[in-house]
């Protein structure tokens, strides 16, 4: 057995349930940022992205001050 193979299919199951709960989270905090108008970040090969309230992704920080 590999290294990245479950020892059992109810450890699995349980990490797709954990996953499936996180991702859930997520996108739920994400859209009350929109409602919110707070900009969403993400992270990209170590380089910060911002999401704006409007839809645009940028990577300037500047465009964040109000």
């Amino acid at each position: 057995m590999s290294e990245n193979q479950p020892k059992n299919i109810e450890t699995y199951l349980r990490g797709i349930e954990i996953q499936r709960i996180g991702n859930r989270a997520v996108r739920r905090a994400q859209e009350e940022n929109r409602r919110r108008g707070i900009p969403n970040v993400y992270s990209r090969n170590g380089k910060l992205f911002f999401e704006l309230p409007d839809g645009n992704l940028t990577d300037e920080t500047a465009t964040m001050r109000p």
